[in-house]
């Protein structure tokens, strides 16, 4: 009887297309949400022959998130859940989300995303006919339908401090803080570029991937997206910003602040710079093309 239901087991896995893999950080109820909205685009994947499994990670998970996770496994079978004791950090999580899956096709998620109608069809079409594609970002929207900046070009450590400190409001900053997004001239058609796109909501090719590597863990949280497309340009695959697929992100800049002060002693904001002294000490002999742009 075990080895009937292992290979029942194996059998469930082999033909999965899609792995979505959802991060959670202590917020259940828009943990809830967003499996609402993955569960209802699955269904839909399902009607045209693509099977879909959902893999929860769960940072420091509280008894509440758990109990939004348990609530979505009685429903769905295909749901597995990973909690987590303490906050083990962004990459750690994606990474044991990615040893879990079984898919041909990965989408890696923040739990505060919420999928719209057709997106992950769209999204997983567009891989599926386009293998030269390493990391395909969707359009992401404020709740009230205005776009979030997602693509960007590579840092330059003068980025950092136009970005977490007051020069950022200054004539100077403002400038370079608008060259540092990439300008992405079609709302509508897919667009490949040099640079990176937000770890919010990232799909990926297995194959690809497997070529890769995963997130680079030495890194807590922030510019372990950066550090990734930046690895798969390095192979030459494209990363591209795909507009047809629209997904709902709510977005806090929990390291941005104005004053000297809160730089100092800004819990999320040194963990930015340290993050930021990682990716420029592993990449200091590479790409000085990229940042010597960004100066210009």
């Amino acid at each position: 009887m075990e080895m009937e239901d292992f290979d029942k087991k194996l059998s469930k896995h082999n033909d999965i297309d899609l792995s979505i893999i959802v991060t959670s950080y202590q917020n259940a109820a828009v943990l809830d949400l967003c499996l609402k909205s993955i569960v209802d685009e699955t269904k839909n994947c399902e009607k045209e022959g693509y099977r879909s499994e959902i893999i929860i990670v769960d940072g420091e998970a509280g008894e509440k998130t758990q109990d939004v996770a348990k609530k979505h496994i009685l429903k769905n079978q295909s749901i597995t859940y990973c909690p987590f004791s303490k906050n083990i950090g962004f990459p750690k999580l994606v990474n044991k989300g990615i040893k879990e899956s079984h898919g041909n096709y990965i989408l890696i998620l923040n739990s505060d995303i919420i999928l719209t109608g057709g997106s992950l069809k769209k999204m997983l079409e567009y891989l599926k006919n386009n293998p030269g594609v390493g990391i395909l970002g969707p359009k992401l929207l404020n709740f009230d339908g205005s776009p979030q900046d997602s693509a960007f070009h590579f840092y330059s450590p003068s980025i950092i401090l136009y970005r977490r400190t007051f020069l950022g409001k200054t004539p100077w900053g403002r400038k370079k803080l608008r060259d540092f997004v990439i300008n992405i001239k079609s709302n509508t058609e897919p667009t490949s570029f040099d640079g990176w796109l937000m770890g919010s909501a990232l799909m990926l090719r297995k194959d690809n991937l497997d070529k890769v590597g995963l997130m680079d863990e030495r890194y807590f949280m922030y510019f372990e997206d950066v550090d990734w497309c930046r690895r798969f340009r390095e192979k030459g695959y494209e990363i591209v910003y795909f507009p047809k697929a629209t997904l709902f992100h709510y977005h806090g800049k929990q390291s941005a602040t104005r004053h000297f002060w809160e730089v100092v002693f800004n819990k999320m904001t040194v963990i930015h710079i340290t993050s930021a002294i990682k990716y420029f000490w592993k990449f200091r002999k590479k790409g000085k093309r990229n940042n010597k742009e960004i100066e210009e």
